[in-house]
């Protein structure tokens, strides 16, 4: 049986996310920490979050076009989102990855 859901609110709709920073620094980590908070908080069990260090690997920076860290992208659900910086704006974050509607 298929779901009757097909965007975002599935619930057994997995999401990628892809976290891109530049080492160990506190606004790397703190991005991370605050990542996995809101997903745990709205996600839990629907995400998968890859962690791209860019001084171990630049090269993955031109794919996803970074051109700050921390950069946070959702590959799925499509629409492709991007947002930068630390993540410490919750209501920010989840308005930019569609989990809650502006207003």
């Amino acid at each position: 049986m298929t779901s009757p859901f097909t965007g975002p609110e599935d619930p057994d709709h997995v999401w990628r996310l892809r976290l891109y920073v530049a080492g160990q620094t506190p606004k790397s980590l703190t991005a991370f920490a605050n990542l996995k908070r809101i997903c745990e908080e709205h996600l839990r069990g629907r995400y998968t979050i890859e962690v791209i260090d860019l001084l171990v690997n630049p090269q993955l920076a031109e794919g996803d076009q970074i051109i700050a860290v921390p950069t946070l992208i959702r590959h799925l659900p499509e629409p492709m989102k991007r947002i930068i910086g630390d993540l410490s704006n919750t209501e920010k974050v989840l308005v930019g990855l569609e989990l809650r509607q502006v207003g």
